[in-house]
């Protein structure tokens, strides 16, 4: 039997993970199943009391539709341009909420890395994996990470929980944490079309103990969406969907056409 070492390690001993056939089994005889769509479960159940784990399958499919379309490209390359300027080939990568493999892929293509990527999520999971064939994805906490100490180059968190006191530990000591988060307009004109009083999004709490900035790269252009499919696939990848009561959402039902601001910071750490 041939064995490949995963990415990933034993979530109940910390050994290292070593898949074989349709399995992940470490030395201490931990098995975990590979699924059928090409993912590894890893989460433990008192890692997660939630009910729904991570974005539900609407959330994904708006999510995967809506970025189908391109509205998100100059991200997607502003990601990719900043991990081809930092890591060397065969860099360790980990996506640390990693969705439907988006960004993920996009970063694969540009050279050979090696790269995972962990979500809570079941349903994007299921899209990674069978999109990404030549990644690994595992279920598992952004707060529990299954990597050994000082094993990955370089973690991505793209619009994803931070766990930093568990970066710092995955991460080797000359690594780096590559973010993408929501700047203060982004979306506005969504908002404003649903709340009577809506908010500029808060800056991202940091941890200046453990990362150290080192630059960011602003992101700010309009996108026009021309039917409402488009518009509630925007709307149903938001955490704005499920904290949006009914009549306030009805208002997006209505309308076929919304030019909307996207305001987007993409930020490199080194780890201190």
């Amino acid at each position: 039997m041939v064995y490949n070492m995963s990415c990933f390690i034993c979530p109940v001993c910390k050994e290292q993970l070593n898949i074989a056939d349709r399995s992940y089994a470490c030395t201490n005889s931990h098995t975990f199943d590979i699924s059928k769509d090409g993912y590894v479960n890893l989460l433990m159940s008192q890692q997660s009391s939630a009910k729904r784990h991570g974005d539900d399958k609407l959330m994904v499919r708006a999510r995967r539709d809506f970025l189908e379309k391109g509205f998100y490209e100059p991200l997607q390359k502003a990601l990719c341009d900043v991990v081809s300027d930092n890591l060397t080939s065969e860099s360790v990568i980990a996506d640390v909420g990693c969705g439907e493999g988006y960004y993920t892929g996009a970063v694969a293509s540009l050279s050979e890395y090696r790269i995972s990527g962990i979500d809570i999520s079941k349903d994007a999971l299921r899209y990674a994996s069978k999109a990404l064939k030549e990644c690994e994805f595992a279920v598992a906490s952004a707060f529990s990470l299954p990597y050994a100490d000082s094993s990955v180059d370089c973690i991505l968190n793209v619009f994803a929980p931070s766990a930093y006191s568990d970066f710092s530990r995955i991460l080797k000591d000359d690594g780096i944490l590559i973010k993408a988060v929501p700047f203060e307009d982004h979306l506005w004109e969504l908002k404003c079309a649903l709340y009577d009083i809506p908010y500029k999004n808060k800056p991202e709490k940091r941890d200046d103990e453990l990362f150290r900035l080192t630059s960011t790269k602003e992101l700010k252009y309009k996108i026009k969406l021309t039917c409402n499919d488009d518009i509630m696939n925007l709307f149903k990848m938001t955490p704005y969907y499920y904290k949006t009561g009914r009549k306030e959402t009805q208002k997006l039902i209505s309308l076929n056409e919304l030019e909307i601001t996207v305001h987007f910071g993409v930020e490199l750490y080194e780890k201190r």
